[in-house]
């Protein structure tokens, strides 16, 4: 007999005599004659009731069942006389697989984030985090049919790396190196003598691999996870994370943003369709505005306007922030937080950004002053998505990695795709991570990811 899933049976037409069931105990009582388990398997939010009765030849042990444990129940799938519930299942053999002892810690109780992140092995069977990585896991499959439907080609990128695409220096090496031996400076070994024979990273970022491709196979895209080494606790960092980066052939700024929209109101329209019960947990016990903004990000017309005018927007308001606000300057979370949630009320597109503040990859605009770069901006995130159209001129980008201090020498592969038949090309960088914030209303990065790799924590 094949194992039936809970989500499978709720959406059953009509009774089955021939029902096998899997899965973990929430909670269990007793009734004269009978023992009532609500039993979940993860495959949804919502449990199934198994009723088992003293006729059982293991009846005795079925009551000493407590929550956490792990049961296989054969049965018969009926229907309920219960509120709330259509089909249940009546038991005809209970096969006990473990039980959890009564230290077990996720009784039937609510239990603090800051408490879960502490047993993050654990959390995923709670009703909040079983929703969270259903969302996870399906948000995964619909980024990879998006791009799938669009005629893109999924790459994998180096997890391992020598470049350093921000340029900003937050880089974890990779060595192989005994740290355990003590040595002086002067008899430290070179870079030569390790493993790849050069200094070598965790990458930040596919993009420049993507740019690769992109100026071979049309369009691509990469998904995979990136590291920061930024010694940050907030709400919105961790150490590792994961990056959607698409990148298109023959395409400027604007294709860029188009896309950028596209995707962004692509996601939350599926999650919408495919989640709903997941997605109103969130709404009823995390965020009570979430329906509102998921719908309002549907449904709108990002807004597109020029840093500049972003900055006069935010010079011009008596809102009183922490950052100044002046050209020259990124912009920060409460800006951006400003321009969707009280100025425009909707999804922002913010574009030409001063190229003082900008990598050296992003092409250069006429003015000589600002680059072809475009960040979009939702609300409760601020920003989500970071692209621009590249460099496609091999003098010009030469130029710009003197001025930034990027050595050209070290990117002698990357100049050459400049060389050998450059054209126009853009790509992007989405936050996975920042999108579940988004559609789930949670606040806190570490709550939205397995496993949260923070400074000073690499446990599980």
């Amino acid at each position: 007999m094949n194992r039936t899933k809970i989500n499978i049976l709720l959406k059953a037409a009509a009774p089955d005599d021939n029902v096998l069931l899997k899965g973990w105990v929430r909670t269990r009582r007793d009734s004269k004659d009978f023992s009532f388990m609500e039993i979940n398997d993860g495959s949804c939010l919502k449990n199934i009731q198994v009723i088992a009765d003293s006729d059982l030849n293991n009846y005795e042990a079925v009551k000493k069942i407590t929550t956490g444990s792990a049961v296989a129940v054969t049965g018969s799938l009926i229907e309920s006389p219960g509120r709330g519930q259509k089909w249940e299942i009546k038991a005809q053999n209970v096969e006990i697989i473990s039980i959890a002892p009564d230290s077990y810690p996720l009784q039937k109780k609510r239990h603090t984030d800051e408490f879960l992140r502490t047993i993050a092995h654990l959390r995923p069977r709670t009703n909040k985090y079983g929703a969270g990585f259903r969302i996870r896991s399906e948000l995964s499959f619909a980024i990879h049919r998006f791009f799938k439907e669009k005629g893109f080609k999924y790459i994998h990128s180096p997890i391992i790396t020598g470049s350093d695409c921000e340029g900003a220096g937050e880089l974890f090496r990779v060595t192989t190196f005994d740290r355990g031996v003590p040595q002086s400076q002067e008899k430290q070994p070179g870079y030569t003598e390790d493993f790849f024979g050069a200094e070598t990273y965790l990458t930040v970022s596919g993009q420049l691999a993507a740019e690769m491709f992109a100026l071979a196979l049309g369009d691509v895209y990469t998904f995979g996870p990136t590291f920061r080494a930024e010694n940050s606790n907030t709400r919105r960092h961790v150490a590792e994370f994961w990056m959607v980066e698409p990148e298109m052939a023959f395409c400027d700024i604007n294709g860029n943003m188009d896309l950028g929209e596209e995707m962004i109101k692509y996601l939350v329209a599926c999650l919408l369709e495919e989640c709903p019960e997941d997605i109103e947990l969130f709404a009823r016990f995390v965020d009570k505005k979430l329906m509102a903004v998921l719908d309002n990000i549907v449904k709108s017309d990002f807004v597109r306007i020029d840093y500049a005018e972003a900055i006069d927007i935010l010079k011009k308001t008596k809102r009183k922030f922490e950052f100044p606000v002046k050209f020259g300057t990124d912009l920060q979370t409460e800006h951006e937080r400003f321009l969707t949630e009280h100025y425009f009320k909707k999804p922002v597109i913010v574009i030409n950004y001063p190229k003082t503040i900008k990598p050296f990859y992003m092409r250069l605009n006429d003015d000589d002053r600002t680059v072809a770069a475009m960040d979009v901006l939702v609300p409760g995130i601020g920003e989500i998505i970071g692209g621009s159209q590249r460099e496609e001129r091999f003098d010009v980008l030469q130029a710009r990695m003197q001025a930034t201090g990027v050595d050209p020498q070290n990117y002698w592969w990357y100049l050459d795709s400049r060389k050998y038949g450059t054209a126009p090309h853009s790509g992007f960088g989405l936050g996975f991570e920042r999108l579940l914030m988004l559609v789930t209303g949670i606040s806190n990065i570490r709550d939205v990811i397995p496993f949260p790799r923070t400074p000073g924590n690499i446990e599980f």
